[in-house]
């Protein structure tokens, strides 16, 4: 079992940052914006049909999702 690459909301956001700049970077979403506030992050993506901002946990799986179904 692998462990996971967070441990709190904090590593877990990191996280979604980090594969939000992969999935640019592998040119799968042409930008995503964060919003910082003092207990939390919000993450949008733009042009994804006005879709409400995602929590780091939607964040981190879409962004997930989208590298890996570009890997298959």
């Amino acid at each position: 079992m692998t462990e996971a690459p967070f441990h709190d909301e904090y590593t877990l956001s990191e996280t979604a940052d980090n594969l939000g700049e992969k999935a640019m970077q592998l040119g799968l979403i042409p930008s995503f914006v964060v919003r910082h506030f003092p207990d939390s992050r919000q993450y949008y993506i733009p042009n994804e049909k006005e879709s409400p901002p995602l929590t780091p946990e939607q964040a981190y799986l879409c962004f997930k999702k989208l590298i890996e179904d570009a890997g298959k």
